[in-house]
């Protein structure tokens, strides 16, 4: 009942079909990114594969579960690059928030509507997300070749993947969610 009551009075809801879209950006990045026309070659190379080696998989399990990691992704960064998420996200303890009343219930409104479409357009939402590759999916990815003495060309391909996709589901999130 709480959970109902909240979601009726929350102003930003996530958007569930931008959501859905913006986490296939990761499935078909990857079918460029990492097929003959990019960088097979070369990501074979460094992870020593085969194309023999690569037959045999659960495809149907692979994709599947990817695109549930990428929903989650999608999700956590809805809320990186909607700036009105933080700000809804302070007001959600103030008393008669979540009932729809309260100095910050109203407070969140008259905010709403007047700064509810500040930096909501394509090109922010693209920065962010390629400001959430290099500063968070870099240093992860970075510390884990390290220790794993994967090469440098490995480091850039993956890290270099993952902004330009995240890159373009900041983008979608930030103007159509």
């Amino acid at each position: 009942l709480y959970l109902r009551k909240l979601k009726q009075t929350i102003m930003m809801e996530l958007n569930y079909k931008m959501l859905a879209i913006a986490a296939l950006v990761p499935l078909v990045m990857g079918f460029l990114w990492y097929g003959p026309m990019l960088f097979k070659n070369a990501w074979m190379k460094e992870m020593g594969f085969t194309e023999e080696s690569l037959k045999g998989g659960n495809m149907a399990l692979i994709f599947g579960l990817s695109y549930v990691f990428s929903f989650f992704a999608a999700t956590f960064l809805q809320t990186v690059v909607i700036h009105q998420f933080a700000v809804q996200s302070v007001l959600l303890g103030e008393p008669g928030f979540t009932e729809g009343t309260g100095e910050a219930y109203t407070y969140l409104q008259d905010f709403m509507n007047t700064y509810g479409d500040r930096f909501r357009t394509f090109k922010h939402g693209a920065l962010h997300g390629a400001m959430t590759g290099l500063f968070l999916v870099l240093p992860v990815m970075g510390t884990n070749a390290l220790f794993e003495r994967k090469s440098l060309k490995y480091v850039a391909i993956n890290v270099g993947y993952w902004t330009v996709t995240l890159a373009l589901m900041g983008g979608i999130l930030c103007q159509y969610a």
